[in-house]
């Protein structure tokens, strides 16, 4: 891969990169997409990284749909694919392997209901930066504490990368792509459709003048219960850092998970409040 993209620099071109889990969607393919717009050659990888699943996760069962996944990405005109091993990654096994953890932002939401997760995520994605050296990488903003994770750590180590965020793709009742969704049934896509709608919601009511965040975020709550979901969190948050917001912030950002049957979903939504 290095030795592929060396001459790719050495003719002054720049390259951007798409990391994945493979099993593409709509979702990525926004984001090859995106990365096309900001350089001359965009490098996706697929890579199931075990690192960043807990215990009881669904590592084993993750849809992985590797010839397919080549098919969409010759199609989009992907300049380089790149899908390493495991031992390629992580060379001295994986209980043994260097870890990358990035405090605080880690540990809370998402890190507090899957510990460990990311210093998975950043494990991985240290490498794969490594690895492809580009001038500009994508994540997409469904994982939108994962991208905060990502940038304070690119920021931390000093790396020459620009982090991109692409916007978050969504099926028509507003359910936000993710390849844990065809772990779904017909009733049940219908029926987590309310995450997006009480997101919304409440970015709304951000948006008319409301500051009261606790009570914002016990609405959103009872709005997924009502739904029939199971929440593990909703949040508001502030959107640079996701520390507990204070008045003066005006970039919030509102996120929610929750258990529908076995699967686990998460969405967020960006919100302005007013001056």
């Amino acid at each position: 891969m290095r030795a592929h993209l060396a001459a790719w620099r050495e003719a002054g071109d720049s390259i951007a990169f798409v990391p994945t889990m493979g099993n593409l969607h709509a979702g990525h393919m926004s984001l090859v997409e995106l990365a096309s717009q900001h350089a001359e050659h965009v490098v996706v990888s697929i890579f199931v990284n075990p690192t960043q699943f807990g215990p009881g996760e669904d590592f084993a069962r993750y849809p992985r749909t590797p010839e397919s996944d080549v098919r969409r990405l010759k199609r989009a005109g992907v300049d380089a694919l790149f899908i390493p091993s495991d031992a390629e990654m992580y060379p001295n096994g994986i209980d043994a392997a260097t870890q990358v953890n990035v405090p605080a932002v880690s540990e809370i939401l998402e890190g507090e209901h899957r510990p460990g997760h990311f210093a998975g995520v950043a494990s991985v994605v240290c490498r794969l930066l490594n690895i492809c050296q580009p001038d500009v990488a994508v994540f997409g903003q469904k994982d939108y504490q994962q991208l905060v994770v990502l940038r304070q750590m690119v920021r931390d180590l000093h790396m020459p990368v620009k982090v991109l965020a692409g916007p978050t793709k969504r099926a028509e009742n507003g359910l936000a792509l993710s390849s844990r969704n065809q772990y779904l049934n017909a009733r049940q896509k219908d029926q987590a459709g309310a995450i997006y709608g009480a997101l919304s919601a409440v970015g709304s009511a951000i948006e008319k003048g409301r500051s009261d965040w606790a009570e914002l975020e016990a609405e959103g709550w009872r709005q997924l219960e009502s739904a029939g979901l199971h929440p593990e969190y909703f949040a508001v948050r502030r959107a640079v850092n996701l520390s507990k917001v204070e008045t003066v912030h005006q970039n919030l950002v509102v996120l929610a998970a929750v258990r529908l049957g076995d699967v686990r979903l998460i969405d967020n939504l960006l919100v302005a409040r007013p001056a």
